[in-house]
């Protein structure tokens, strides 16, 4: 006797005689989930989750318990659209809003958070972007009354009359052209390096900036004055007033 009845304990118990009847009570879960089921008959399962209304398999009282107790998503309000990525040509924008309420007991998701527009950036100073810096390196001779006729010539010593730096420019160097490899200074430019490039002032000009600093954030070019077909591109990525790079450092031409 006490086999028959340990088996039907066992039974009772799991929940696999034939008639028994599972619940969902407790179990409802959101979504797909095939850890959320409930003992059914015949030694199968039954399951809570949304998902179990496309394959058929609920327990009995899915709906009853389920369905009735499902918390729908709520979110708030779009905030404002962010600024253009590009503060020159294409670019993106972006916005987002919050969920104020989740979803609870298989009650309806949440929608997009997030959404994305095209945009096109038009800084004032998107003009300055266009203009292609010419450079060379520091310890190069500077005259400014022609600086292309000595470019070339290194310059030991600072003659008395040369000005400081105005202010230092930091560029990411996004390309560089094969003609700058295997020349003496120009090797050392290597895309994704950070240079640092000073300004001396445009005195033949009497501009306020030295040709070609761009905008930062902006992707502008640059041409080598001394390495013939040497060239690339770059993103500036700060201005600072009053400085000296440190070595091995470029200046504007």
């Amino acid at each position: 006797m006490r086999g028959p009845l340990l088996w039907a304990g066992w039974l009772l118990a799991t929940g696999c005689l034939v008639g028994a009847t599972s619940s969902c009570r407790h179990r409802c879960c959101p979504g797909r989930n095939n850890a959320c089921w409930a003992p059914g008959a015949r030694r199968a399962r039954c399951y809570c989750d949304s998902y179990c209304q496309r394959t058929g398999d609920c327990c009995q009282d899915y709906l009853a318990t389920c369905r009735r107790a499902a918390v729908g998503c709520a979110v708030g309000p779009w905030g404002p659209w962010s600024g253009c990525s590009s503060p020159c040509g294409v670019g993106s924008r972006a916005r987002s809003r919050q969920v104020t309420v989740p979803p609870r007991h298989g009650g309806d998701p949440c929608p997009d958070l997030k959404q994305r527009r095209g945009c096109l950036g038009q800084h004032p100073a998107c003009g300055t972007a266009k203009e292609v810096a010419k450079i060379l390196p520091n310890f190069f001779s500077q005259d400014f009354r022609d600086p292309w006729r000595r470019a070339g010539l290194p310059l030991l010593e600072e003659p008395s009359g040369s000005p400081l730096p105005s202010y230092c420019g930091y560029f990411r160097l996004t390309q560089v052209g094969p003609p700058c490899r295997g020349r003496a200074w120009s090797r050392r430019l290597h895309r994704d390096k950070q240079v640092c490039v000073e300004c001396r002032g445009n005195l033949a000009h009497h501009r306020p900036h030295c040709t070609g600093h761009g905008l930062q954030g902006a992707r502008s070019f640059w041409v080598a004055a001394s390495v013939v077909g040497c060239q690339g591109s770059w993103v500036q990525e700060g201005l600072q007033e009053g400085c000296i790079c440190s070595p091995p450092a470029l200046m504007f031409v």
